[in-house]
């Protein structure tokens, strides 16, 4: 249940009228009170065919006129609006229940506290099933102002425990960092127009795909320039950026004139500040261009930085890092990770990228919290999701199903690492982007597990794998062979033995890295991680011995004379050459 409450308004009839209307399109059904100020209860233009909303209008702006009649500065801004709405799939409220609620919130926010008679007047309008709009004129009977200060906050913990109360979804408490959400307007406004998202969904979208691609602001606002976004930059007589905002092409006011959204207000990662912090802490290479040349490369030490990740992730979490500085590291980490998925949506293959999109924009919540982050501790990961944005070419599936694993678990850490600090919308946030990427990982696995499957290699060598299964991992042995994934992970096990590596060791390596308890197949977490400590040959000390011995005795072997004229054969081989070329 969501309380909103809307910027003061001056004209007490006009939110009436609106109220009591149709709606914008014939959504207001049988509006009418379902509580209010009165005791007595007050005619109602809804119900009562001789009401009036100028009568009603008349009633809630007593306090307001009479406090204007006298001498001092006039009182404006005296209409105070709070929709509170239930969430989808809560189940029916009644009237009752629904003016229960309404004097509740008022009593919160300090518009009518209970028990004092001089508290605000208000009504509670409902013209809908899973909402109500709340009504009040902020002068009180004996004319002072009330003492709205953190209403908002109020009106929030008091619906969490209506929430409790009756049954109905809780929703996470917040912590100010969310974004502002799309006003009834500006959502009407996209629907009218065509739009699939709303101005300011579309301009976060391109703000946050720009990010990856810019080494600092003034590149960014260039590279939204170029991506069609109207740019307005605020700058100081120095020249020096003081602010910026944003506008979409075609969103215009009444006027014609474009609508320009400041940064800070689209959320509050994507001020200013915030983006000079976090862009200044990934400055780019100066001779970049060689390493970004080998794309397989470039994603390979991508997930090398993630293991990276996924270390001080858990560490922090456990408390093994602990205190302000391991926060505010893992922090600048997680807000990193955002541009490593964002930056995979933007190239992987086309199928992929609905999901991956979906998990960018789940994960931009996770990305910001009350923790101050330390963003140099990120530059790693940032530089990574610069180099996966420049490489051009997408990764093979190999690659990419390998990165895709990574960031499944770090996901999955990162809703640890904020459900262990109390931030419970960014757990939720993240748990959402978990659900995402898991569900792009299952798609590019699907071909490549089937050809693995394809290759198990024979029973007795599988038999001698699954031993090394029961060895290595023995609380999750049985999980792993059930896992219907066990002959594709046979065989990655096989190819790592033929490279040199010990299938034993690399499931312990991987076992340690990844927990298997919640895994929901194991088979298919270890496949993942094995592949990537698996990719190259592993050093053999003995084989290289042997075959430093072999060179060694090559070169002291005396060399055999050849022929001047065959050079390729020795010369005492000649006559026999001779009589072959003669036949």
């Amino acid at each position: 249940m969501i309380p909103s409450i809307k910027a003061p308004g001056g004209n007490t009839r006009g939110l009436l009228a609106y109220l009591y209307g149709p709606g914008r399109h014939d959504e207001h059904l049988d509006p009418h009170i379902v509580a209010s100020f009165s005791p007595l209860g007050l005619r109602d233009p809804g119900r009562d065919p001789d009401a009036t909303l100028t009568q009603l209008a008349r009633i809630l702006d007593e306090p307001v006129n009479l406090r204007n009649s006298g001498f001092g500065k006039k009182v404006t801004d005296h209409v105070w609006h709070c929709p509170v709405r239930a969430a989808p799939g809560d189940r029916y409220l009644s009237d009752a229940e629904w003016g229960e609620i309404a004097r509740r919130i008022v009593h919160a926010a300090g518009i009518a506290p209970d028990g004092d008679p001089h508290g605000c007047r208000w009504i509670a309008v409902r013209h809908a099933d899973d909402h109500v709009h709340i009504l009040a004129t902020t002068v009180r009977e004996d004319g002072r102002r009330p003492k709205l200060h953190n209403s908002g906050k109020h009106a929030q913990a008091e619906a969490r425990k209506i929430e409790k109360e009756l049954g109905l979804h809780q929703v996470k408490p917040g912590d100010r960092t969310g974004e502002r959400r799309p006003t009834q307007a500006e959502m009407h406004k996209a629907e009218r127009l065509g739009w699939q998202q709303t101005s300011r969904a579309w301009l976060q979208d391109r703000i946050r795909d720009a990010i990856p691609h810019a080494a600092n602001v003034e590149e960014l606002l260039a590279y939204l320039q170029a991506d069609g976004v109207e740019v307005k930059p605020r700058r100081l007589p120095s020249g020096d950026l003081q602010g910026y905002a944003v506008g979409r092409p075609g969103d215009t006011n009444a006027k014609g004139e474009q609508i320009y959204i400041p940064g800070s207000k689209l959320a509050p990662d994507l001020s200013l500040p915030k983006l000079q912090a976090r862009l200044a802490a990934g400055a780019p290479e100066e001779h970049p261009t060689a390493r970004r040349n080998q794309p397989t490369t470039s994603w390979h030490r991508t997930t090398d930085t993630l293991d990276h990740v996924h270390r001080h992730l858990a560490e922090d979490t456990d408390g093994g890092t602990g205190g302000e500085e391991g926060g505010a590291l893992a922090q600048a980490q997680i807000t990193a990770l955002g541009d490593i998925i964002n930056a995979t949506a933007q190239t992987a293959p086309h199928e992929l990228r609905a999901e991956l999109r979906a998990a960018t924009r789940a994960f931009a919540r996770a990305q910001r919290s009350q923790v101050r982050a330390d963003h140099q501790g990120a530059a790693d990961l940032r530089r990574a999701a610069r180099d996966i944005i420049h490489v051009g070419d997408g990764p093979d599936g190999n690659a990419l199903t390998v990165v895709l694993a990574a960031l499944v678990w770090a996901a999955i850490l990162t809703n640890r690492w904020h459900q262990a600090r109390g931030h419970a919308q960014q757990a939720h946030a993240a748990q959402q982007a978990v659900q995402h990427l898991q569900a792009a990982y299952d798609q590019a696995a699907t071909d490549q597990l089937a050809a693995l499957t394809r290759r198990q290699p024979a029973r007795e060598i599988t038999n001698t794998l699954a031993g090394d299964i029961r060895s290595a991992v023995p609380d999750h042995a049985q999980r792993i062979l059930a896992d219907p994934n066990w002959p594709a992970l046979a065989t990655v096990l096989a190819d790592a033995k033929a490279l040199g590596h010990q299938p034993r060791q690399l499931l312990q390596e991987a076992a340690a890295g990844r927990e298997l308890t919640t895994a929901r197949l194991p088979a298919k977490v270890l496949l993942g991680r094995i592949q990537h400590t698996s990719r190259n040959p592993s050093y053999n000390s003995a084989a290289e011995a042997a075959r430093v011995r072999a060179a060694t005795a090559r070169s002291a072997t005396p060399a055999i004379p050849t022929d001047p004229v065959n050079p390729v054969l020795p010369a005492a081989a000649r006559a026999t050459d001779s009589q072959h070329r003669t036949r």
